[in-house]
């Protein structure tokens, strides 16, 4: 048997925690660094907590409309203190896991920021001191961090980054969003289901920016039902404070506006984290986006390290970096390992959810290649009426010729965990008659996959669809 190698892991959020212990579990002797804590931005200050926050808001939602099922209630009333106490409960729960997990895996975990020294040496800096570690393999996995605007810098006071906006001391009156992308409306919408009223403000034509349209468009009614102000093709320009409220200078098509708002939430994406890794040292340089390149291995330029994560290109998702993770692990460890992966899934929290996988009809279009198309609505769906969430469709996209399912796209309830079906359909290279001819059980809201897919061939039970010469 093989000496194990010797890897320092940097980061530990959900792409460095699982290659940490992916390589444990192969045998191989790992150091981890964390500058801040165990888990990463996911765990911490971004998933997690924003999906329980998110849930809050939805139980809210739902026993204002609990009458329309003959239960009254009154009095509800949020504490925003116990709320975030609860959110943080749950972090917590989940950090000491991967804690746990860590330790018993025989992870040895150093706190402190990291910097490369050469190919093969990483110095920490430590609350005692600079500690100085040497390695076979060294693993990247830094993450990203919110982006500063020019004029909103983050003070997690008047202006907050997503972080800030998960631990609210008061609840906004009036919240304006900077950016309606997903973390924007996801935020946007957890709030004016928490009581604030909401203006997003969006730079392009619409909501989502790169999403399925036809989706969108559903989010986008929603928002208005909601009574959320969505500016398209609106610039925040800066904001001044004037008696306690921010006064927010915004740039529209018709010309220069004034917003006065208590609260701003800066929300137009992320960038990797690289910021004085030390990278040169080691013979690495970031591309004009400020990713490091690799390979199907998730090798750099530099043989023996590795990028993961957010730091090693789009998407910028969790589950993507969890996938390099274990890719990196495996091929450290000496296993045949390559990222050959067909589709990410990509979910979004909004109200109704909505999640992608595979490809859009705008994408197949540039590609000049024929599909087709079958869409089921939830409205006609009994699981989705006794659930009283009957917004959106199930979409599906197959291959005119050979049938296999290219792309699926959903909005409504509960889809952020239907998407799974259809990733695996993809993955799986299964086509949209697989897909229809799988028995699935009613009732429940994977029947409109099916339905999705019957539609495809003209074919649905459930819907009326008029006949095509096709």
């Amino acid at each position: 048997m093989s000496q194990p190698r010797k890897v320092i892991v940097i980061g530990a959020g959900p792409a460095g925690y699982v290659c940490a212990i992916r390589l444990a579990q192969l045998g191989q002797q790992v150091t981890v660094v964390e500058k801040e804590f165990l888990g990463g931005t996911c765990l911490n200050v971004g998933c997690i907590p924003s999906k329980a926050m998110i849930a809050a808001g939805s139980l809210i939602d739902r026993i204002g409309h609990a009458g329309a099922m003959g239960i009254e209630v009154s009095g509800v009333k949020l504490e925003i203190e116990k709320l975030v106490q609860w959110k943080a409960g749950i972090v917590g729960k989940l950090t000491g896991g991967v804690g746990g997990l860590l330790k018993n895996h025989k992870v040895e975990v150093v706190m402190g920021t990291a910097t490369l020294q050469d190919r093969n040496t990483v110095v920490v800096a430590t609350k005692d001191g600079p500690k100085t570690l040497r390695g076979d393999d060294i693993v990247i996995a830094t993450g990203s961090v919110p982006i500063e605007i020019p004029g909103f810098k983050f003070d997690e006071d008047h202006v907050w980054s997503s972080t800030g906006a998960l631990a609210p001391k008061r609840l906004p009156k009036h919240l304006v969003v900077i950016g309606g992308g997903y973390i924007g409306l996801e935020l946007g919408m957890m709030y004016r289901k928490l009581g604030s009223e909401v203006t997003v403000l969006e730079a392009t034509a619409g909501a989502l920016p790169g999403q399925d349209r036809d989706c969108v468009k559903v989010i986008e009614r929603s928002l208005k039902k909601h009574g959320i102000k969505l500016l398209t093709e609106t610039f925040a320009q800066g904001f001044e404070r004037v008696d306690g409220q921010s006064v927010v200078r915004i740039k529209t098509k018709t010309g220069e506006q004034k917003i006065t708002c208590d609260q701003i939430a800066s929300t137009v994406g992320r960038r990797p984290y690289s910021s004085g890794l030390g990278l040169e040292k080691a013979g690495l340089a970031v591309d004009a986006k400020g990713f490091l390149n690799v390979d199907k291995q998730m090798r750099t330029k530099v043989a023996n390290i590795y990028a993961i994560g957010d730091l090693a290109g789009q998407p910028m998702l969790a589950h993507k970096g969890s996938k390099e993770g274990l890719i990196a692990a495996g091929v450290i460890a000496g296993k045949n390992e390559a990222y050959d992966v067909r589709c990410v899934p990509a979910v979004i929290f909004t109200a109704p959810e909505m999640a992608s996988v595979g490809l859009s009809e705008a994408e197949l279009d540039a590609q000049k290649r024929a599909y087709k198309v079958g869409s089921f609505p939830f409205a006609a769906s009994g699981r989705a009426m006794s659930l009283m969430e009957t917004e959106g469709f199930v979409k599906v996209i197959a291959d005119a010729v050979t049938d296999e399912v290219l792309g699926v796209h959903m909005v409504g309830p509960e889809v952020t965990e239907l998407i799974a079906e259809a990733a695996l359909a993809i993955e799986m290279c299964a086509t949209a008659e697989d897909l229809s001819r799988t028995i699935h059980a009613h009732p429940t809201l994977p029947e409109a996959m099916m339905e999705a897919a019957e539609a495809v061939h003209g074919m649905a039970v459930h819907i009326f669809q008029k006949p095509t010469a096709h």
